[in-house]
């Protein structure tokens, strides 16, 4: 009876020495394919490597900037008595001379200097073309406009010109000396200059309010009654 107890007892002892063994060869090679799965995860992933301050600065789009270089004769090489020898460029291209342009012909000459992008220089001239023909009518003088645009506004003065109609003639600074000879610097447009017939200023101003036309036209009568 002993013997089959101590047999049964062996034969248990063997069966849960067994079923362990197995349990813990299970756990080792799950844990080992969770090893390999991990590993194999990290090995796909590209590691994202961080830029120095200074390399991000590097390649940031590089902000460019427009320059506009001028072609202005120094003060001291521009004859700056009236009519000038200063370059004018027509809406066809053309350059002249402001000397064959303002002429002494014993009559007031009347400039506008304006901008393209100006929105009371074209109120102004708007204003005065309703009245014009009238004005000529009654006095005789000269009166040009002068647009001080940069070279790369060319196409739009051009443009503008030839679209308005104006009765004037009209002409671009080309080099913008104007602002070197006359008083001011042509600081704020729209400013108006009035030469006599002996080409000394007798009338300046600047900016523009509705009804300033008028103004200019009687200061234009007076000076043609001279």
């Amino acid at each position: 009876m002993i013997r089959i107890l101590f047999f049964l007892l062996t034969i248990s002892l063997l069966s849960c020495n067994n079923s362990s063994q197995v349990n813990d060869g299970k756990t080792a090679k799950a844990a080992a394919n969770v090893n390999a799965k991990a590993k194999e995860v990290k090995q796909a992933v590209t590691p994202v490597k961080s830029v120095p301050a200074a390399k991000q600065d590097s390649i940031k789009p590089k902000r460019q900037r427009n320059y506009t270089l001028s072609t202005s004769r120094p003060k001291a090489e521009i004859d700056a008595t009236f009519p000038f020898d200063l370059d004018l460029k027509t809406a066809d291209g053309k350059t002249l001379k402001s000397s064959d342009i303002l002429k002494k012909n014993g009559k007031p000459t009347v400039v506008l200097f304006w901008l393209t992008t100006c929105y009371p220089c074209k109120i102004e001239m708007a204003n005065i073309q309703k009245v014009y023909d009238s004005w000529k009518a009654e006095t005789d003088f000269n009166l040009v406009a002068i647009s001080t645009d940069f070279a790369k506004n060319y196409g739009r003065f051009s443009e503008m010109v030839k679209t308005k109609n104006w009765p004037w003639e009209a002409y671009n600074d080309v080099n913008r000396e104007f602002r070197l000879v006359l008083p001011g610097g042509l600081n704020g447009l729209p400013q108006t200059f009035v030469f006599d017939k002996n080409g000394e200023i007798a009338y300046h101003k600047r900016k523009y309010a509705t009804g300033d036309e008028h103004k200019l036209y009687e200061k234009v009568k007076e000076l043609a009654a001279m």
